[in-house]
Formats: C-alpha cells, structure tokens, sequence
C-alpha cells in the first residue's frame, strides 16, 4: 500500500467538506466506549447487537449529495465511517436492513443474531454505514419512493457514493488506501451486498450477502399473499374482523413443526431435531387434517388449504408463479417465522411486519409511479403485478454477468436459513442454478461464489438453528489466502454444545458415524 501523504487528525477530517459532501462530525472516541443498544433496528435486521467495549477510533458522519427533492422533503445520502487507531488495514462497508432510513452505527457486527464473533471494527476494520439516500422515521418508512432520486439512491447509489467517499477519508486519515474492501450484510443488506456485486464490481475484493433480498419487488408481493391467505381462515372479533396471529395458534405451528421432523429429519442418516436433507424432505400439510372437530392433534380443512396455498407460493389468476414456493422446516415454529408471517396481537390490528412493512413500502416504492392510497391487502396478482416492474429493474440484483468482478478475483459468500420467512431459500436456490449456468457450470461458480443454506434458520438467525459462525473471517481467507470454504463450522444456542458443518450449495450435511453432537462426524456431500 502506497502512502499518499502525511495522515490527517480526525478532527482535521472536518477539512475535507464540500458542497457536496457536509462532514457533520469529525471527533476521537476513547477506547472503552459502549455502542448505543438498538432493539428495534437489530429485530428487522437480524444484526447481532454489539455489547463489547469498542477500541479507540476516529469517528467521522456526514452526508453526500444533500438537496431538497420531491415535495420540498430533505435528502442525501448519510454516513458514518469508524477508522480504529490500531488499523488493519482494509475497509468494510456494512449494508443496512429494512428500508434503511437510518445511519446504523458502523460496527461490522456480523449480521446473523445468533452470532458469538467479534465485529470488524473490534478485528481493526475502518467500517462505514449509510442510511441509502433518506431518512425515515425508522427501517419501514418508505415516504422516500416519492422521490426519483432517492429510489436509485436506494437501490444502489448509495453504496458507490459512501464506498468512494470512506475510501477518501480513510486514505486521508492513515496517509494510504485500503489494502482490501468488504461488503457484509443482511436481509436488505444482503441486497445491497449484491448490489455491489453487480453494480459497483470494483469496488470490493469480498462480500458476504445474508438472506439477500435478491428479488425484493416480488418478494414483497409474497407477503401481501401470505398475509392474505392467512387472514381468509383467521378467527374474527365481536366486529367480524379477522384477527391475523390466530390463523395458527403456537400449538398448530409446533405440530406442524414436529409432523416436518417426523417425516425428514432421519434422511441425513441421524434423528436429532434438525432436517440436514432439505433435498430429501417430503411433506404434505394435509397428513394432519381433522378427520372431523379440530382438535389439538390436528389442523381445520381450511388451515391446510391455507399451509398449502401460501407455502405454494404467489401465483396470478393462470397459475404461473409470481413469487417462489417455500421449503418445509421446523423453523415454521420459530418466534422469528410468526414475528414476520402472523405476528403475536390478540386484535384485528396485527403486528406481523409483513404488514406493518411491506403494504406502504408496495404502495410507496414498489409501485410505479407510487400510489400512496394503494391499499396493499387488495392487491390484484393479475392486474397490479406488472405495475412493479420498473422498481425490479432498478431494485432487484438479479443479474448473473460478473465478469469485470471475477476478473479482479472478486469472492461472494452468501447464506441464508431454510426457514426464513421473509425470503424464500427455494427462491435463492434458482437463482444460484441461474449463476452456475450463465458463468461455466457450478464447478467454475464455487471457484469464486459459494451458497450456505442453513437448516431451521429464521430471518438473519433464529430458529432451531445453529446460527453463530463466522462468515467475515471465512471470505477474508479465501480472499486474501485463496482458502476456498468447503465447510463453515457453526453451533448455536438452540442446540446447546452441538456443532455441525454448514454446507456449500448443493451439498448438505450427512452424518458418518461417531459422536453425533461433533462436526466432524458429519460430511459435506452431494444430494
């Protein structure tokens, strides 16, 4: 790494504003420092909260581009960049979650909830973070889709302007440039992470995308299905108004949970609460059907029509799929598969965030141009899914020519649990085969992506699941050692003292033979 010149203080990091470019905070944090707590933003996002004392740093926040845009509201692109005293020289930038809205404090906590392994900026990271364009009253704002410019801000802008602008400030405050650049994040971080990918390829030498909203549009289209089809078999109040958490009570989900078990857990060659062999799985809801009263052993007709049409996936009026089917698993009785899918309110005013996020951010942003008095709950499959297509061109990482990536010897590292709620693995598992067919066939794929799909996994963590690994120091060797990841060693608090390998996609884990509760007795192979 070359030196560019004398390194600045932090606080003459002020200096480098400009019209375009307001530095709203320049100042050193002594060592000791705890980070401020944020549940709520750590629940939409799966991002395991820091409590660690952070180490001696430069913060610097500020905004790029600042303007009045659509209806007189306020933009530009917020920051913030942490550059610790003792650098390791390379650069994370941490992708946010939601519909961003909010400058995350830029930690590089390793975005899965479960996950034990110390943030980048504690490993000697200078990390930066970003609001993508807005600010909103939180993660579910989406006020910002009146905007034009604030929409490609979002979907991805924002990552080339903050990338370049940190790179600035970091060279400026260490006298020379990173010597390598990351891209971590999950949920709607992972989107941008493959926004990086495929929109700003040499920018980052590593990424890791989580639970990557790669086909955000339709998955959002998804959750109004969902929400619909679950609403139609709810229980109503006293008004007749469905109240959408009692559609399946927790004893349903865990029996469905538990029929899931019984049906697949064994194909990996070992029965211990967990289904390894998605490939394997078989299940039909309808094998617990009331033979007549329902009862606690079993679900209502209309329960199991409602399993089968919303785990069928999102179609239009012919049948063709507009978003992607989903694969069974026990993390159907996950706190975090309820959280998204029914929520926990005992009225007609539900808390799942698949409406408290998704029906203003269709009306908002999904939709072009954006209405917003569109009542979400009404969308027609038929009629209003062509209205999302220009927000899918500009939104959705979809895009499989890497080539400029590659070439620099890019290296892409993503994940995402089998259960999660909000996307569906299936859904990322075609779009894998899509890459592994447009880039030389899945031997010359695994060369530079590798796909881990975890059993029981919720939303960025969660679930009956081993869910803490550590997937930063995964992508830094294979970047900087060449050691390609044929097995992500993980555990988890929901199997206590268990360890078992993650695999890379399409192989899954099998057990050997020997102690069972040992990564090592389990093998990564082909389905």
């Amino acid at each position: 790494m070359p030196a560019l010149a004398a390194p600045l203080a932090c606080g003459d990091l002020a200096g480098f504003a400009r019209p375009d470019l307001r530095i709203t905070r320049a100042e050193a944090v002594p060592a000791g420092t705890l980070p401020a707590d944020n549940p709520g933003r750590a629940a939409l996002t799966g991002t395991a909260r820091v409590r660690a004392a952070l180490p001696a740093h430069c913060l610097v926040e500020g905004t790029i581009d600042p303007r009045v845009g659509a209806g007189g509201a306020a933009y530009g692109i917020g920051f913030q960049l942490r550059l610790p005293e003792t650098w390791n020289g390379r650069f994370l930038f941490q992708g946010g979650g939601g519909l961003d809205g909010v400058v995350g404090e830029a930690l590089g906590a390793i975005p899965v909830s479960g996950a034990t392994a110390p943030p980048a900026l504690l490993r000697g990271y200078a990390v930066a973070s970003t609001d993508s364009g807005h600010r909103g009253r939180d993660s579910a704002d989406a006020a910002f889709g009146l905007d034009q410019q604030a929409r490609i801000d979002f979907a991805y802008g924002a990552v080339g302007a903050v990338a370049r602008e940190a790179r600035r400030l970091i060279a400026a405050h260490y006298g020379r440039a990173p010597a390598r650049a990351y891209f971590m994040g999950c949920s709607n971080g992972g989107r941008s992470a493959l926004m990086a990918a495929t929109r700003w390829p040499t920018a980052f030498d590593g990424i890791v995308a989580g639970a990557p909203a790669f086909r955000l549009t339709r998955a959002a289209l998804g959750q109004i299905w969902d929400t619909q089809t679950f609403l139609a078999v709810a229980p109503k109040d006293p008004e007749g108004r469905p109240i959408l958490a009692g559609a399946f009570s927790e004893a349903d989900l865990a029996l469905v949970a538990g029929a899931v078990l019984k049906a697949c857990d064994a194909a990996d060659g070992l029965a211990d609460g967990a289904v390894e062999a998605v490939s394997a799985c078989r299940f039909d809801p309808a094998s617990l059907t009331c033979p007549g009263e329902k009862t606690a052993a079993c679900l209502s007709p209309p329960q199991v029509e409602a399993l089968h049409r919303a785990f069928g996936g999102a179609r239009d009026g012919q049948g063709r799929p507009v978003y992607a089917a989903w694969p069974w698993d026990p993390g159907v009785a996950a706190p975090g598969w309820r959280a998204w899918k029914l929520g926990t309110s005992k009225t007609a005013t539900p808390n799942a965030r698949n409406t408290t996020l998704g029906p203003a951010a269709v009306a908002n942003y999904f939709l072009t141009p954006p209405d917003p008095g569109f009542d979400a709950l009404r969308f027609d499959f038929d009629r209003d899914t062509p209205r999302t297509a220009e927000t899918a061109a500009l939104n959705d990482p979809t895009g499989t020519f890497l080539s400029t990536f590659t070439a620099r010897g890019g290296r892409l590292l993503v994940y995402q649990g089998i259960a999660d709620p909000v996307f569906s693995a299936r859904d990322l598992a075609d779009h894998w085969r899509d890459l592994a067919r447009h880039n030389g066939g899945a031997g010359a794929l695994a060369e530079w992506a590798r796909l881990f799909l975890i059993p029981g996994m919720t939303h960025c963590g969660g679930g009956p699941a081993l869910d803490d690994f550590d997937p930063l120091t995964a992508i830094e060797a294979w970047v900087e050692r060449g050691e390609a990841p044929d097995r992500l060693p993980a555990r988890g608090a929901a199997f206590p003292g268990r360890t078992r390998p993650l695999c890379p996609f399409p192989r899954e884990a099998r057990y050997g033979g020997g102690e069972p509760e040992r990564a090592e007795s389990f093998a990564c192979r082909e389905p």
